[in-house]
């Protein structure tokens, strides 16, 4: 991967799509400040809280001393530059399937964002979830290399899959959770509880997000729904996210959601 050259300006693609700083942004933060990735959100989940760290390009507070080998460790495999497991709130499992490519096109644009001193703040868990040699065992059982949808018969479809397998992660809401917290891949996208204890997050399998494929598109671009209703929670960052992507990735996605079996 190190001779790999990365752009910037894909990169910053790549930044997007995956929601970095909807997750890693300060709490409250707007505009230019979300690019500042200093962490302090706050997840609720069944096993306690996750506080999003600081992963600007702080030398000591953040992850500026790492290599791009470090960062293509973290994101694609879930390990720290010292060898310990990260919690897989950070949806690595979903990264894995980022090409080497993307990863240093990512690198390269995090390489233009700031460094900010704030230290992270430690996740609230409670006893057992607090071992982390326990997320090895963890991936051995729901890390795989297979695709969730494993045919992509045309170029949208390819793209489509890739940006909601991987780079959005789209399962990691969508689809609902094993008593450890691995994705139930038999029910990919059917929808969950929502962590947060409020209500639901729904299926986007066919039979059920019955909208035509440009209404999922003007959706994820606009967040209005053919029912004259407004996206809001975590799906406002994520909207916010697609509106910047080109229509061509919001017109994949919808085929893709509308080509699942």
């Amino acid at each position: 991967m190190g001779g790999l050259e990365g752009d910037p300006a894909k990169g910053e693609t790549v930044f997007i799509a995956s929601g970095c700083a909807s997750c890693h942004a300060a709490p409250d933060a707007e505009g230019d400040a979300k690019l500042v990735l200093a962490g302090g959100q706050r997840f609720a989940s069944d096993f306690g809280t996750f506080v999003a760290p600081n992963i600007s390009l702080h030398p000591e507070a953040g992850i500026g001393a790492w290599s791009l080998e470090d960062f293509a460790s973290a994101v694609k495999n879930g390990v720290s530059p010292d060898g310990r497991h990260y919690y897989p709130a950070f949806p690595y499992a979903s990264y894995s399937h980022m090409t080497d490519a993307d990863v240093v096109d990512l690198w390269a644009y995090w390489q233009t964002l700031p460094g900010d001193a704030k230290p992270s703040q430690p996740h609230e868990l409670a006893f057992p979830f607090n071992i982390r040699r326990s997320v090895g065992v963890w991936k051995l059982l729901y890390m795989t290399d297979d695709w969730a949808v494993q045919t992509a018969d045309t170029p949208e479809l390819e793209r489509g899959r890739y940006l909601v397998e991987a780079l959005a992660h789209c399962g990691e809401c969508h689809t609902p959770r094993d008593a450890l917290g691995g994705m139930n891949r038999d029910n990919w996208l059917g929808g969950a509880p929502n962590p947060t204890g409020r209500g639901t997050i729904p299926s986007l399998r066919p039979a059920d997000l019955t909208w035509a494929p440009s209404e999922i598109a003007y959706y994820l671009e606009t967040g209005f729904t053919p029912d004259f209703d407004s996206a809001g929670g975590h799906m406002v960052a994520v909207i916010e996210n697609f509106a910047r992507l080109p229509a061509s990735d919001r017109d994949a996605v919808a085929a893709y959601l509308k080509a699942l079996p």
